[in-house]
């Protein structure tokens, strides 16, 4: 499977993103005129550079607006043309990709179009070129890629054929039916397949595609179908991507290089062109590692809530506090000064209390971490004595530290086996919990690629996207989960950038009576998050409960949903740096994490900074 990626996908200079594209794997590029417009190597450098980098040019694009014009008009796109034409052979590139025509002065007429277009291609054929003809979504005339090969297959011209893009097509209709013409198109006639994806939003086509594209796997598209659509006809060109997203033009290239190429491997593997290891989908959380400067904060918070310290690590200042279910680690050494990123909001110091890492229960741990290596997650070194239990661990494209367990089961290496027991420290009585779900707020530059990676390499399964109105902004949250829920992890991407309250991230506990739970916690000295008395005054008009139960709720700051599947009750503790935790309790086959919520809880929050 030959991959490609056109230089518009990532940011930085032409060279930086050539760099970035080869370090990731791709086997080619396509040349983005304007590109290579503000470079400064010449074309002959340029194709030099690609070489050294072992990447082909697959492509160079665009010319706009050639056919089905006045006479006049395209005597100068011919003239332009031959210009394009010398500087592809010196570039080295054999294919040139031209849009339908979005002219004013363009007419509708096919027979026109197919005229000029064959004597573009005979101009193309004399420098040893390829002209590959693509329907805009927004075409003045021609608008849909059936409408394009007619008017190709009317050219005749065996240096001419179509361009296919996966977004021109699905933007206008993603129905199975509308993807059957494929089918009419002869392999050899299609000369490249551009590939994007898009979440579904209702918008102007034009502006769709400028600004929110995405990569294979992170919107709602079904490109897989359109790409076996493309196989069947006999297709062997490259799988390339041309993602236009405001986003990924701001983010580092290097890392969304490799989300792209990802991206690429894991359709590859739905249609049948790459073998990967199996996904091996984690089946529960073994513990959540919270690093801290100062643990006196976490300590006394973790003791409020019913969790005791049961263990120590033999040869690391790291802590095990249990409670029923749920494991937390305290890791107090050199590794929390490089997660905590002290920062400062108004001169105040933010304590450096940090989720940096999780454990998830694997099937096969080594598989798992083959899966991960093979999609290009970056495997971790551990510092470990000799007698510690080799773990396998990959990070995440935020950091987060994943680390693939097995606790507690014959044969395979035990993470618990790592710590000696000590005498519980006293904890006050309480029910067996266990972790309900981990909320990851992520980098802005970060969030599609989390949801990739998760859903691809950890093999969970990805939820609908949720927006949430935040003080500052809007909040975006996409949940991963596997089959039965016992691993939940919303995905987040906060509204203010550097507000670290927003920013906080959360272990959720999974509690049979969250009222209980919270008055044990109010009564060993922890706070709980107040939550307004408006927000009660609307729950009284919108739901019926028994006598005294929103009485309960408001003193305590319980907040409450109910959907058509059951009820969920929830409340949080104040936020130490930048961890608070949420006590949850579950009732029916509710699924949801109490999103109708999730304004006043954070409008609470800013509130309590």
């Amino acid at each position: 499977m030959r991959t490609s990626i056109a230089t518009v996908s990532l940011s930085g200079s032409l060279t930086e993103k050539l760099t970035a594209a080869a370090r990731a794997g791709f086997d080619g590029v396509e040349i983005f005129e304007n590109d290579l417009l503000a470079s400064p190597l010449t074309p002959e450098e340029i194709r030099a550079r690609c070489a050294d980098l072992g990447l082909g040019i697959d492509l160079y694009q665009p010319m706009r607006d050639i056919e089905a014009v006045p006479a006049e008009e395209f005597d100068g796109n011919l003239r332009r043309a031959r210009h394009k034409f010398a500087l592809m052979r010196r570039l080295g590139a054999d294919t040139v990709l031209v849009c339908s025509s979005v002219h004013p002065l363009a007419v509708d007429d096919d027979a026109l179009a197919a005229e000029q277009l064959s004597r573009l291609a005979d101009l193309a054929q004399e420098f040893g070129i390829r002209v590959a003809y693509e329907a805009l979504a927004w075409g003045r005339h021609v608008s849909t890629y059936d409408h394009a090969w007619r008017i190709v297959d009317t050219a005749g011209h065996p240096a001419l054929g179509t361009c296919l893009d996966s977004f021109h097509i699905l933007s206008r209709s993603s129905e199975p039916k509308d993807l059957e013409g494929i089918a009419d198109i002869p392999g050899e006639k299609i000369f490249f397949l551009q590939l994007a994806d898009a979440p579904l939003l209702a918008m102007d086509v034009l502006q769709w595609s400028r600004h929110h594209r995405c990569f294979p796997g992170q919107g709602g598209f079904d490109v897989a179908g359109l790409v076996r659509h493309v196989l069947r006809t006999g297709y062997d060109g490259p799988l390339s991507l041309e993602v236009f997203n405001d986003v990924f033009r701001q983010a580092e290239a290097g890392p969304t290089a490799v989300d792209a190429r990802r991206s690429l491997l894991v359709l590859g593997e739905e249609v049948g062109l790459a073998a990967l290891p199996p996904p091996t989908a984690p089946t529960g959380v073994a513990f959540a590692e919270l690093v801290t400067p100062d643990a006196a904060p976490v300590s006394a918070l973790l003791v409020a809530l019913g969790f005791a310290r049961t263990a120590r690590h033999r040869g690391k200042p790291v802590e095990l506090w249990e409670q029923g279910e749920a494991r937390v680690l305290v890791n107090t050494g050199p590794a929390a000064l490089a997660h905590s990123r002290l920062r400062s909001s108004g001169g105040t110091p933010v304590d450096g209390t940090c989720l940096a890492a999780i454990g998830l229960e694997s099937p096969d741990p080594s598989a798992a971490a083959r899966r991960a290596e093979a999609l290009l997650a970056p495997v971790l070194p551990r510092r470990r004595a000799p007698e510690d239990a080799p773990l396998d661990a990959v990070a995440a494209p935020d950091g987060t530290e994943l680390f693939l367990c097995a606790t507690d089961r014959p044969g395979l290496s035990n993470w618990r086996a790592d710590f000696e027991d000590t005498a519980p420290d006293a904890a006050a009585a309480a029910s067996p919990v266990r972790i309900d779900h981990l909320s990851l707020t992520q980098p802005w530059h970060h969030y599609d690629e989390a949801v990739l990676f998760h859903r691809s390499v950890l093999g969970l399964d990805a939820q609908e996207s949720v927006d949430v109105a935040d003080p500052y902004g809007l909040l975006r949250s996409r949940a991963v989960t596997n089959a039965d829920g016992s691993v939940r992890i919303p995905l987040t991407v906060g509204a203010a950038p550097g507000d670290d309250t927003a920013h906080a991230r959360h272990i959720a506990l999974a509690t049979d009576d969250v009222v209980a739970a919270a008055r044990r916690f109010t009564g060993a000295g922890g706070r709980l998050l107040p939550i307004p008395a408006n927000y009660y005054d609307d729950l009284a008009a919108r739901f019926e409960f028994a006598e005294g139960e929103l009485e309960t709720y408001r003193a305590l700051g319980i907040l409450y949903d109910r959907d058509a599947h059951g009820v969920f009750r929830h409340c949080y503790t104040h936020t130490v740096g930048r961890v608070f935790f949420e006590l949850v309790q579950r009732d029916g086959s509710y699924q949801g994490y109490g999103a109708a919520n999730a304004q006043v809880r954070l409008a609470a929050q800013h509130m309590a900074r």
